[in-house]
């Protein structure tokens, strides 16, 4: 892995965030949660984090936005740091070739979602967590409150309502999976909690710090340990292979990185050893993935030859 073309990334996300400008076709808002549909696409921040705290922004950097899925990247870890390897009896770490709110595949195996990263798998990770603290949204909150330095980091009760107002597939996932024994708390309290977690709202700034401990080895921001490094090194690879939908494959292709994405519009990355990143823009591809958000990714590689490749 090279290093990168410059003391500060600063130049590089600006030329960036100009390049960004630059190209048309920006993709639609997530319109099957009300809340988030008026977004406006043309909405682009892009933070970067190094190893020490020291954090680089453009454009909306600082403004929060849901982060969705992007929380399950947090919840994964906070529950690998609490049992481990138990976890995995529960859910799968492969692609699943599906929407990520799909059903299909949960009756032919069992209801062991494919990987923690599509709803259902999401939906059995949050289960444990609540069951392992009793408030699995406070503890990720908690967290994220620590790791990125903002006490003031909360969640969007509108969005949590909207999106409990329309989460009859989400409900449908987590009483198939109950029928299998594979969650433990009752469904409606469940998927309270996972509506909260989802309604986190965050800036790009927030979120890259948040995330460094996956740079660090599994390493907090306080000097303290979450994750071994062996375990840092899983969530990494279960970021690359699955953290972007049905569309991982391409992503990896293109930026060479463990990521995750939300319908929110944002992605976090991670460089091992080096940095971490966040992007956000609303506007999304057919398959829930920030068209700005991806190529910013794309050409942060490109221009730095920052990749795991």
């Amino acid at each position: 892995m090279s290093t990168p073309v410059a003391p500060s990334f600063q130049p590089v996300i600006e030329q960036i965030a100009a390049d960004i400008a630059a190209t048309p076709g920006r993709g639609r808002p997530a319109d099957y949660i009300p809340a988030l549909a008026s977004a406006d696409p043309h909405r682009f921040g892009m933070a970067v984090a190094e190893l020490d705290g020291t954090v680089y922004g453009v454009g909306d950097w600082r403004r929060p936005f849901s982060s969705q899925s992007i929380t399950k990247v947090f919840t994964l870890a906070l529950v690998l740091s609490l049992e481990g390897e138990a976890l995995w009896e529960r859910v799968g770490r492969e692609p699943s070739g599906n929407p990520f709110n799909s059903l299909v595949q949960l009756e032919y195996e069992n209801g062991i979602p494919r990987n923690p990263f599509i709803n259902a798998g999401a939906l059995v990770v949050t289960d444990r967590l609540h069951t392992l603290t009793g408030d699995a949204a406070g503890a990720l909150r908690t967290f994220l409150r620590a790791e990125s330095g903002n006490p003031g980091l909360d969640f969007d009760e509108k969005i949590a309502a909207s999106e409990a107002a329309h989460g009859d597939r989400n409900a449908a996932l987590a009483h198939f999976m109950a029928s299998y024994r594979n969650i433990d708390n009752p469904v409606p309290d469940l998927l309270d909690q996972y509506f909260r977690q989802c309604s986190l709202e965050a800036s790009c700034a927030d979120l890259a710090l948040a995330t460094g401990f996956l740079a660090r080895h599994g390493i907090r921001a306080d000097g303290s340990s979450l994750l071994t490094r062996s375990q840092a090194k899983q969530v990494n690879a279960v970021m690359l292979t699955c953290g972007t939908y049905d569309a991982a494959g391409d992503f990896a292709y293109r930026v060479g990185l463990p990521g995750k994405s939300g319908v929110g519009g944002g992605i976090i990355a991670v460089v091992p050893g080096h940095c971490t990143l966040c992007v956000w823009s609303p506007g999304l591809d057919e398959r829930g993935n920030s068209v700005a958000g991806v190529a910013a990714l794309d050409r942060f590689t490109t221009l730095t030859g920052l990749s795991v490749f």
